[in-house]
């Protein structure tokens, strides 16, 4: 969803979201993700220069700006990547099921984020996600369009590949 309607998100929704991000599954119990929540228009606008593919960041409610430290040793980097990736698809299911549509963009402008967003040296973001309730009211509930996803058949593999 990228195209949002121009309302605030209700405070509580907002804060449902936030805490299904908070209650996801973390390698070892190590949570090592910090939120930056941002609902400004004019920093919306902003942030949606961060890479080439955030222009929704500007249309949106909010934004939650995923940030992670950084980590030396690859599988670190894969463990922590995979933790925010859980963070991230529970806010957006959460917020699916409140009537609110989401999109990630990833964070090329790392200079750019870090300015913009405030988080210290050692951390980085990863990803933006987008909030608001959709520009088209049947956008969450209508039909999928056929073609979107590949068939089971093609990616399913039993006992071997």
């Amino acid at each position: 969803m990228r195209a949002f309607a121009d309302r605030p998100l209700e405070p509580e929704a907002l804060e449902r979201i936030l805490h299904a991000g908070r209650r996801a599954p973390s390698s070892k119990n190590l949570q090592r993700w910090h939120f930056v929540v941002c609902t400004d228009r004019e920093h919306l606008k902003q942030l949606a220069a961060v890479g080439p593919f955030a222009g929704h960041v500007a249309g949106a409610s909010a934004a939650v700006a995923l940030v992670m430290p950084e980590a030396e040793e690859e599988w670190d980097r894969e463990s922590i990547a995979f933790d925010l990736g859980q963070c991230a698809e529970n806010m957006m299911l959460a917020a699916f099921e409140l009537g609110i549509g989401s999109v990630h963009a990833t964070v090329y402008e790392q200079d750019l984020a870090r300015e913009l967003l405030g988080y210290p040296e050692g951390f980085r973001c990863r990803y933006l996600i987008s909030f608001g309730y959709p520009a088209e009211p049947d956008a969450l509930t209508r039909q999928l369009r056929k073609g979107g996803r590949r068939p089971l058949d093609e990616i399913v593999h039993r006992e071997r590949w």
